[in-house]
């Protein structure tokens, strides 16, 4: 099978070569009112449906799935289509430049500043769970915490930034991702030892030969082996 070759290309596409594909949530008003303004103009999309070639002359969108909306609703034949490659991370990309789709940074390796914007971001949405959350205090204890070991979001919960588990910890989800890293062979930050069990704290005692540790309960494990 030869190479698909219009990517990258502007092409004038016949509707019913095209695959609407998952498309987004749209407003049925903002869709009949975007159609009757297409026809008043002569049915000429001027921003481009973003579409990938999936075989000859057959088409799906990646982006821009109001555009198609609009002009199935107007009874437009033809499309002005841009073809972009299959790559995930592209219909990813088109879906973030479109604002169909929030993008998400890696939380293990964010800077200060990155986490910052997407929790200010989340305090701004409407009707955020984090409302009432103080943003200094939530971006600094998240940024001083050992995240690049994190496997999931639920150590934030121990921070004592306002944020719990539940609607305040999922929504945290729609902007961050985690990508944890090895452990140290030697874990001396006590949010990080929190995470382990008692049988896995005295575990670590008994490797580094710390003595008196068997009776020991969890916060006086954390202690020894956070200063060791």
């Amino acid at each position: 099978m030869k190479p698909l070759t219009n990517v990258g290309s502007l092409l004038y596409l016949y509707l019913e070569e095209i695959d609407p594909g998952d498309g987004a949530e749209l407003s049925d008003f903002i869709v009949q009112a975007g159609a009757q303004l297409l026809r008043q103009d002569n049915q000429r999309n001027w921003v481009p449906l973003i579409v990938k070639e999936i075989s000859k002359k057959q088409y799906q969108v990646m982006g821009n799935s109001l555009v198609y909306a609009i002009a199935e609703a107007a009874g437009v034949e033809r499309v002005w289509c841009i073809v972009a490659d299959e790559q995930p991370i592209t219909e990813e990309l088109c879906r973030v430049l479109t604002g169909e789709q929030v993008p998400k940074i890696n939380l293990s390796l964010a800077s200060h500043d990155e986490i910052y914007a997407a929790f200010q971001y989340l305090l701004n949405v409407p009707g955020s769970p984090l409302k009432g959350v103080k943003l200094a205090v939530a971006v600094s204890r998240v940024d001083e915490a050992p995240r690049q070991y994190w496997k999931n979001f639920t150590p934030i919960t121990k921070l004592k930034c306002g944020i719990t588990k539940g609607k305040k910890l999922d929504t945290l989800k729609s902007v961050f991702y985690l990508e944890p890293q090895p452990l140290p062979e030697v874990i001396t930050d006590p949010v990080l030892l929190e995470e382990f069990k008692v049988s896995e704290l005295k575990k670590m005692a008994k490797k580094r030969g710390l003595s008196d540790y068997t009776k020991l309960k969890k916060p006086d494990l954390i202690k020894q082996l956070s200063q060791s």
